[in-house]
């Protein structure tokens, strides 16, 4: 195996360790994302030089798998469908953002979340074209709407989310 390849599979376990972690209590700390990841410390820090960078990592991630999502599941099933599945995955997501939010600093996050709106509202717009062609999507309802409406995911409580949020997105995918 090349160093290239390790060098990614390394990248690339340690992104998912610090997703693992970052919904969990506590901060997160680099030290226990190199144990959950099985890499030494000077692995970690030469792929991110700090928490905040590891963060970003992860937090671009999220959002490409669920622009990449979007997409595929426009291929493979009914808009309707598709649109409820992608919410279960964003609702998922919701849960790693929160953790995203709480490790780093308000500044930080401003800068993080900047190009979301974009990459999600174009995934997302194209769930909603699909389903008003097909005539089971409102016409009245963009990608920035249901944006603001899915931001509910943040603010579910743990101790409620597997009751409250499945239903929750049912509202919101009626």
């Amino acid at each position: 195996m090349s160093e290239r390849s390790d060098s990614a599979r390394n990248r690339a376990t340690i992104i998912e360790a610090a997703r693992e972690l970052i919904a969990g209590p506590g901060d997160l700390k680099l030290s226990a994302v190199a144990r959950r990841a099985g890499v030494g410390q000077g692995t970690l820090y030469r792929h991110f030089a700090s928490r905040d960078e590891l963060v970003r990592a992860l937090y671009d991630r999220e959002i490409d798998d669920l622009v990449v999502l979007a997409y595929s599941l426009l291929k493979q099933c009914a808009p309707d469908l598709a649109l409820a599945q992608w919410f279960s995955k964003l609702a998922e997501y919701a849960r790693v953002k929160r953790g995203v939010i709480s490790a780093v600093e308000a500044s930080v996050w401003s800068d993080i979340s900047a190009q979301t709106p974009g990459k999600l509202s174009e995934a997302l717009g194209a769930l909603l074209d699909a389903g008003r062609r097909q005539g089971v999507f409102r016409d009245d309802v963009d990608s920035r709407d249901v944006i603001l409406l899915s931001w509910f995911l943040a603010h579910v409580e743990d101790h409620e989310w597997a009751e409250r949020t499945p239903r929750l997105l049912e509202v919101l995918l009626d």
